[in-house]
């Protein structure tokens, strides 16, 4: 028994499966054969030339018979086998016709069970991701719907004369392009970023996240002091693997989003070094968020309310991006929140 332990699972239910059958095969054929030579000899006293033909005879027949009986059980146990192979088979091709497989209970058990569980996790991953993507588009063609309309609509009235040409309008028409290329670019950057571009150009070098965090709270110094009457700053040091200017970008990101949505009087900024990572905490009181949905502020165009958007103009894509470049560098970010006392967290590994 230690033998079949060894070998993978299915293999091991198709030998005992086998060396099963072919043990009853033979089994039932000598025992049957035994017993009629017995009763032959013994019983109608049959003997000689005609007791061979006669036993001939008789295990031809008991050997197709044997073999029907046992061979039927052997298709029935095999196809209860190989039913989670099947049911996979069924799903494959609903793939491929991009139809989403509904997910198969009974998944057989030890390799099999694997393979299933893989394969639909596979099968999971691939439909949320088209989805995702679906969603996306239909995001971006939201984004750009407006700034198109507007753009379209004075050109129009331009090209009938209904509209004279003005600087003030030129410049409008300006702001609705710029607009429409930040979108572009953002998108641009996050895909960039979520395919570690940098990481595989070696653009990261080791950087003092203490400087690198000081330098970002410089260019919002001004900012924060009219924001903020009680700005408390506890940063230690400590050295990462990174891009300097996609962690400044993060953490631009995460202040501008505080000053935007900031309805409280005090910032802090803490940090803190753990076993092998560095953790930033951004701790202020903002428009409520649900705690529920607390991670779809991360996600592209998200801006769960609409009364959020009230003192930004973005595109929801600065923590989107963010989220794109911390996990490039191997970390994570994330918000705690109970409605409105916000924690924006960035964690990162250090270099020891």
């Amino acid at each position: 028994m230690r033998f079949f332990h060894k070998l993978p699972n299915l293999l091991s239910k198709f030998v005992i499966l086998n060396g099963f059958v072919i043990f009853v095969v033979i089994l039932l054929a000598g025992l049957s054969v035994k017993d009629y030579a017995c009763f032959l000899v013994n019983t109608e006293q049959v003997t000689g030339q005609e007791l061979v033909q006669t036993l001939n005879q008789f295990l031809w027949t008991i050997s197709i018979f044997t073999f029907l009986i046992v061979g039927f059980f052997h298709f029935i146990t095999v196809k209860k086998i190989l039913r989670p192979i099947q049911d996979l088979s069924l799903a494959t091709q609903l793939i491929k016709e991009g139809k989403k497989p509904i997910r198969v209970e009974k998944q057989g058990s030890g390799e099999l069970k694997e393979l299933t569980e893989s394969f639909y996790a596979m099968s999971d991953t691939l439909f949320s991701v088209q989805e995702q993507r679906d969603e996306m588009l239909k995001d971006i063609a939201h984004e750009l719907r407006t700034p198109l309309t507007n753009i379209n609509g004075y050109l129009e009235a331009l090209e009938s004369g209904v509209i004279e040409g003005k600087p003030e309008l030129f410049g409008s028409l300006l702001e609705e392009s710029r607009r429409i290329t930040r979108i572009v670019e953002l998108i641009t950057e996050m895909n960039t970023w979520s395919n570690n571009f940098y990481q595989t150009e070696r653009n990261f070098e080791d950087l003092s996240i203490h400087k690198v965090l000081s330098d970002s709270l410089t260019s919002f110094q001004l900012k924060l002091e009219k924001e903020f009457s009680n700005i408390s700053l506890e940063i230690k040091d400590g050295t990462i693997l990174g891009n300097k200017d996609g962690l400044m970008q993060v953490f631009s990101n995460i202040l501008q989003n505080i000053l935007d949505y900031n309805i409280g009087e005090s910032l802090t900024i803490q940090t803190e070094i753990l076993d092998r990572s560095y953790r930033i905490h951004f701790q202020h009181k903002g428009q409520h968020i649900d705690s529920q949905k607390k991670e779809l502020i991360f996600e592209r165009f998200n801006r769960l309310e609409e009364s959020r958007t009230t003192r930004s103009s973005g595109a929801g894509l600065g923590l989107a991006i963010s989220k794109s470049i911390v996990q490039a560098h191997n970390g994570e970010i994330g918000l705690d929140t109970n409605g409105t006392d916000h924690t924006f967290w960035i964690e990162l590994p250090l270099i020891l």
